[in-house]
């Protein structure tokens, strides 16, 4: 199975290497010195990374064969693939890779369907499930473990205990709305005891 592990960025100095943002939890086992990478698109590869360092909390990659800015500067937005044992697990039990979560249903504890995870969107501060509900729409849940409490790969489903609003503006909306409505009677209450 082939995974995308990173996206080449911009050229870094004038020897040919590259800055690249990184798609892998484990960036040592798969952009490590030696690693040989297919490439979108397949005519800017495969590469074989020559050397590795960071730089200013930036990860910086040589590749065999490329040795000047131009050069490297030419691999610009390249996307970094690697082949992958399906069958291969994290060593935490508690991480998953992007494949084993792609397409599975998500549900509420109640049991309520959600919809499909269709995405996972990487962002600095937490990592996101882009799910698709049945009518269409997407809604987004943060992959945190106050949220997502279980992720069963044999059944196939991530089950979820969302906050107020998450998954339905609604439900926030319409609770407001039932507070205001119970506000507002009993100020008729206390009015009319005044009388």
């Amino acid at each position: 199975m082939q995974l995308v592990v990173a996206r080449v960025g911009r050229a870094h100095g004038i020897k040919g290497e590259v800055t690249v943002e990184v798609r892998t939890d484990e960036p040592e086992l798969r952009l490590g010195p030696g690693a040989v990478l297919l490439t979108d698109p397949a005519s800017a590869g495969p590469l074989t990374i020559e050397t590795g360092r960071v730089h200013s909390g930036r990860l910086l990659l040589r590749f065999a064969g490329v040795r000047d800015r131009n050069a490297a500067e030419a691999l610009r937005n390249t996307l970094l693939i690697a082949e992958v044992d399906p069958d291969e697990q994290p060593e935490d039990p508690d991480e998953y890779y992007d494949h084993q979560l792609m397409d599975l249903d998500v549900v509420t504890k109640d049991g309520m369907e959600v919809g499909r995870i269709t995405e996972i969107s990487h962002l600095p501060s937490q990592d996101l499930f882009v799910v698709e509900r049945p009518d269409g729409t997407e809604v987004l849940i943060p992959f945190v473990e106050e949220i997502v409490t279980e992720i069963d790969l044999d059944e196939q489903r991530a089950v979820i205990d969302p906050p107020p609003g998450l998954i339905d503006d609604r439900a926030e909306i319409d609770s407001s709305r039932d507070t205001e409505i119970a506000s507002a009677k009993d100020d008729e209450d206390s009015s009319g005891a005044d009388a």
